[in-house]
């Protein structure tokens, strides 16, 4: 399938909204809920992943760093407070597990504001906006992308809400576990579908915290001669005339 290099507003509106089908679960303290969810999503080999903020309206006032991680499987997500339940020893184990892939958008900044609550080593991370590209797709928000790839319109509406309420309302509740299941909905769906023709870089592999801060480096097309195997003919060819015969985000 060809995907679309950009979208419009208007085209995307004329789509049907998406929203995430599955259980939705807050965790916002340790229990035997927090225990079910990690379990789960160990047992998953691909999972959305993205965090909320609160959002600062007045200038100068302190940044309150992340309040809510959402993980979402096939049919369950949950949502964590990690302003309230932290970011304890067996969830970091998720976040730094490299057999779990966590697929989301711009996943260093996110990475990088958990590694403020507690300290973990991101492994694992694939980051779709580092990879549309090898499908031909140039628009890189959530938004547009699901909207190129999945033919779906998401609601943003609740993204600048307060996401440390006493309580989530059930529209933040479903924002924020969309999010997260697209982003594992566009994966599974790219992974499935030809590579554009014109893509520069090879499938991506899932990467660390620190390397989906670094825009990979453009590598030979498949098939195609590594600089020093490209040497190596060029002098051997030279000599045949003279009468001899190795992310991620």
């Amino acid at each position: 399938m060809r995907y679309k290099q950009s979208i419009t507003p208007e085209e995307i509106d004329r789509m049907k909204p998406g929203a995430f089908p599955g259980k939705v679960i807050v965790i916002d303290k340790p229990g035997i809920e927090y225990l079910k969810a990690v379990l789960y999503l160990k047992s998953q080999k691909v999972i959305g992943f993205d965090t909320e903020t609160r959002p600062i309206f007045t200038p100068g006032a302190r940044h309150h760093g992340v309040s809510l991680l959402q993980l979402s499987g096939p049919d369950k997500a949950f949502l964590f407070r990690v302003q309230k339940v932290g970011l304890g020893k067996l969830l970091r184990k998720v976040l730094s597990d490299p057999h779990i892939l966590k697929v989301g958008a711009a996943t260093h900044d996110d990475v990088r504001g958990l590694q403020k609550i507690a300290p973990f080593t991101g492994q694992g991370f694939v980051d779709l906006q580092k990879i549309v590209q090898e499908w031909g797709i140039a628009d890189k928000s959530v938004r547009k992308m699901a909207a190129i790839i999945l033919r779906v319109r998401i609601s943003k509406t609740q993204q600048l809400s307060n996401w440390e309420a006493p309580v989530l309302s059930d529209a933040q509740k479903r924002y924020a576990s969309t999010d997260a299941w697209i982003c594992r909905e566009m994966y599974m769906r790219l992974i499935n579908e030809q590579r554009h023709p014109l893509g520069r870089t090879p499938a991506a592999r899932p990467q660390s915290a620190a390397e989906t801060a670094q825009q990979p480096a453009e590598t030979p097309a498949e098939g195609a001669p590594s600089r020093r195997r490209r040497r190596r003919r060029h002098h051997s060819k030279n000599h045949s005339s003279s009468g001899n015969v190795e992310g991620n985000s």
